[in-house]
C-alpha cells in the first residue's frame, strides 16, 4: 500500500476516477486477450501470453480515503497450447503451432466484472453528486 502523493486531499471523486481508471485498464488487458485467443506461432516462445493488470492501494493519509492504482501490466505464466497442424504456413519443422492459450470464458467474465465494477463506481459518484447538490441547496435555503 503506499500513499497519495498530492497537493490537496483526495476526493471521493479523485477515488472514484483512479477506480473508474484500473476497471478500464482491466477491461482493456481482457480484451486484447480476446484478440488474440486464435492467435498461433511457430514455436512457444513466440506465442501470445495474456496480460493481466496488477493494482495497488493508494491511502490517502490526510482523509483516509483508498483507492487503487496500476502497478503494471504484465504477460501471464499461461503455458501456450500445442496443436499439430503441418499445413500451417507458421508450423515449425515437426509441423506443430502454438497458440496463446488465453481462456476465451474467463475473459468474458473479466470484461463483464470490470464492467459490473465501472458501473457500480459510477452509480456511487452520481449518488455522491446528487447528495452534494442537496446540501448545498439545504444552506442556501
Amino acid at each position: 500500500m503506499s500513499s497519495a502523493n498530492t497537493s490537496h486531499p483526495m476526493t471521493l471523486f479523485d477515488a472514484a476516477s483512479r477506480a473508474m481508471s484500473a476497471q478500464l485498464v482491466r477491461m482493456n488487458a481482457a480484451t486484447s486477450n480476446l484478440a488474440n485467443a486464435g492467435a498461433v506461432a511457430g514455436s512457444a516462445e513466440g506465442a501470445y501470453r495474456p496480460i493481466r493488470p496488477v493494482f495497488a492501494t493508494v491511502l490517502d493519509s490526510t482523509t483516509g480515503l483508498a483507492t487503487v492504482k496500476v502497478q503494471g501490466v504484465y504477460q501471464s505464466g499461461a503455458t501456450p497450447v500445442r496443436n499439430h497442424d503441418p499445413d500451417n504456413p507458421v508450423a515449425d519443422a515437426n509441423g506443430d503451432v502454438w497458440g496463446s492459450g488465453v481462456d476465451e470464458n474467463a475473459e468474458m467474465l473479466e470484461i463483464t466484472d470490470a464492467s459490473r465494477q465501472y458501473q457500480n463506481i459510477v452509480e456511487a459518484m452520481q449518488t455522491a453528486k446528487q447528495l452534494t447538490l442537496d446540501t448545498m441547496r439545504i444552506k442556501t435555503s
